[in-house]
């Protein structure tokens, strides 16, 4: 099993960036493929970004692609989101989530992750 912890959200006005990190305790990070999923104020949970126990597969959610990076230091369990541009409806708690499953070809669905952190929130203002 695997805890895992998100820190780095905050308020920042739209065009500016944040960075999130997802640290993780327990079982071996690098056995886990992992993303992140945002959910915003009644709206339904949706995936942002994963990457692979490697590092070297990242996918993304169109609406981020090109402002999101996604990226994971094995060596120091973290993940992390580096978001620029950001835009008043990237506005919502975000959720690292862990997968000891590929999930390559079904990284956005959420029910392919078994570990999720508590979440945090992110908050754009125009």
């Amino acid at each position: 099993q695997v805890q895992l912890v998100e820190s780095g959200g905050g308020l920042v006005q739209a065009g500016g960036s944040l960075r999130l990190s997802c640290t993780a305790s327990g079982r071996t990070f690098s056995s886990y493929d992992m993303g992140w999923f945002r959910r915003a104020p009644g709206k339904e949970r949706e995936f942002v970004a994963a990457i692979s126990r490697s590092g070297r597969r990242t996918y993304y959610a169109d609406s981020v692609k090109g402002r999101f990076t996604i990226s994971r230091d094995n060596a120091k369990n973290t993940m992390y989101l580096q978001m620029n541009s950001l835009k008043p409806e990237d506005t919502a708690a975000y959720y690292c989530a862990g997968a000891s499953r590929p999930v390559y070809g079904s990284a956005t669905i959420g029910s392919e992750y078994e570990y999720w952190g508590q979440g945090t929130q992110v908050t754009v203002s125009s």
